[in-house]
């Protein structure tokens, strides 16, 4: 099984790879037609790259990342993450994934909620204080390590997530909005984390509406709408082929028509 396989194209390392993805689901109700969540999207993401996956609520962006995480089996086309099949039992060793609502227990405190996360992993015991360390100075959360998280802000509730996240030294990251409801301040926090592990050479895949800071960080992005990858592309090259920036590329994109008068 390899750990890394290279497409014919660019010659790079191609760590997540979606071929004619299509997932239906079926309503309950009989005669009600299919619901078609994701219809046959393509996409490749290289190791070391920052890929940002944009779309309006609804556009299938969650769907797409729960098949990467084996949540949801396709119903035609495939997901591979490092060479491996989504639906074959993939080395989660090396994924770290942020869903959109992370829920902790309360009274826990950062230590404590990473220890355990820790033990799923299956660190080593001696490696597990100095790792836990190491990702709460990387989320900027190592003064407040011993609080309870029911005392932190929503935005150092999400750096815990994040923490979480890195605990297994992952080569990718899967992060499901990863800036939703912060303030300003939040939001240039996280920013700032996926710049550092970008620095260090991790993957990051991530689903955001915050299209400021999209176009901060990211090498490339693909735009959802109603189940289909309508673009993707270079930021730079999408910003100069639109002649315009991302927030009005993505609304072209999506068919946003604004109100005049």
């Amino acid at each position: 099984m390899l750990d890394h396989w290279h497409d014919g194209y660019s010659g790079m390392s191609t760590i997540l790879k979606i071929d004619n993805l299509r997932v239906e689901y079926r309503r309950r109700e009989l005669g009600q037609p299919i619901n078609v969540a994701v219809n046959g999207i393509n996409l490749a993401v290289e190791t070391g790259e920052v890929f940002g996956f944009l779309g309006p609520n609804g556009a299938g962006k969650t769907t797409t990342m729960n098949v990467l995480l084996g949540f949801v089996n396709p119903t035609s086309g495939s997901c591979a993450l490092f060479g491996v099949d989504t639906r074959q039992p993939i080395a989660r060793q090396r994924i770290g994934f942020l869903p959109e609502l992370t829920y902790y227990y309360k009274f826990l405190s950062a230590e404590e909620i990473l220890r355990f996360y820790a033990k799923i992993f299956r660190i080593p015991a001696g490696e597990v204080e100095s790792r836990i360390s190491e990702v709460l100075k990387l989320v900027e959360l190592d003064n407040v390590r011993k609080r309870p998280i029911k005392s932190y802000s929503k935005g150092m509730q999400q750096r815990v997530g994040l923490a979480q996240a890195l605990i297994n030294k992952p080569d990718l990251l899967i992060l499901d909005e990863p800036t939703s409801g912060l303030d300003p301040v939040g939001r240039m926090k996280v920013r700032e984390i996926i710049q550092r592990l970008k620095e260090e050479g991790k993957t990051v895949f991530f689903s955001s509406h915050e299209l400021g800071e999209v176009e901060t960080v990211c090498d490339r992005v693909g735009i959802m709408c109603a189940g289909q990858l309508k673009e993707q592309g270079a930021v730079a090259d999408l910003r100069q082929r639109y002649q315009c920036d991302l927030e009005r590329v993505f609304l072209k994109v999506i068919g946003y028509q604004p109100a005049h008068g």
